[in-house]
């Protein structure tokens, strides 16, 4: 009697430990099967999202013919901007990444910058998961996208913050060069825009437009040193770390402030 109760109560735990081992098993493979198709994709997902980039930069900046990849670095902060330039070697326009949170998800955006008018002269959608027929309207909604043809985004005397924020307003209501006017219906999609082109420019045109000479001489620059090493630039004036990536030269340069 008490052998076979024995035997009863040993059967479930063996049944039990043999499925914690089968499911322990399945759930190592799974793992390493994602793992591995992550890196297998990675690369892939990472070149389309450099053709779609570089694409939105030939489009955002008019007359643009070739790009020069620059970071800027400054207190632990890191932030990839693309300049443009014309065959000549002249520069149209830099582009820059900006994101913020959406209704739905987070919106990404590519924006043109023209130190000419000290605005942004275009924005381009890059990834979002807003509300079909109402939040993604930001991408092609013709109204919307006349806030872009110069909106004011210049820096106060000091050099140290945008003379006027970017902000949005409610649609129709757009008074001042560096509002943005809101698409109807889609005020929380319209906001978040706003918030990404503040907040970036904000951090960034600070820190970038002071190297603009610098930015300005890269394509020259680079077509004299093609053959050279990658080479540290210093200066005596506290600036930013200034990394130039040639997309055109086999070549990289760095500028260290």
């Amino acid at each position: 009697m008490n052998d076979q109760t024995l035997n009863t109560q040993q059967a479930p735990d063996s049944r039990s430990m043999a499925m914690i081992i089968t499911l322990s098993l399945i759930a190592t493979i799974s793992g390493l099967l994602i793992v591995l198709v992550y890196e297998w994709t990675k690369p892939v997902i990472e070149a389309n999202r450099q053709a779609l980039i570089e694409a939105a930069i030939f489009d955002v900046i008019p007359g643009s013919t070739q790009r020069q990849d620059l970071v800027i670095e400054d207190g632990g902060k890191r932030s990839t901007v693309y300049a443009a330039y014309n065959e000549k070697g002249e520069l149209r326009g830099i582009a820059a990444e900006a994101a913020a949170q959406g209704y739905s998800g987070i919106i990404r955006l590519l924006y043109a910058y023209d130190h000419t008018c000290q605005c942004i002269i275009g924005v381009r959608v890059l990834q979002l998961s807003e509300t079909p027929g109402i939040g993604d309207k930001i991408i092609d909604d013709p109204r919307f996208h006349e806030n872009f043809s110069a909106l004011d985004s210049r820096l106060d005397a000091a050099g140290e913050a945008l003379a006027n924020p970017i902000v949005t307003v409610r649609a129709g209501k757009k008074t001042e060069a560096w509002q943005i006017d809101a698409i109807s219906g889609a005020t929380i999609s319209s906001e978040a825009v706003g918030r990404a082109l503040r907040e970036n420019t904000e951090w960034l045109l600070p820190r970038l437009l002071p190297r603009l000479e610098e930015i300005k001489a890269l394509p020259q620059r680079s077509q004299s040193t093609q053959s050279e090493e990658a080479q540290l630039y210093h200066n005596d004036k506290g600036l930013p770390a200034l990394t130039s990536v040639i997309s055109v030269h086999s070549v990289a340069k760095s500028f260290r402030g």
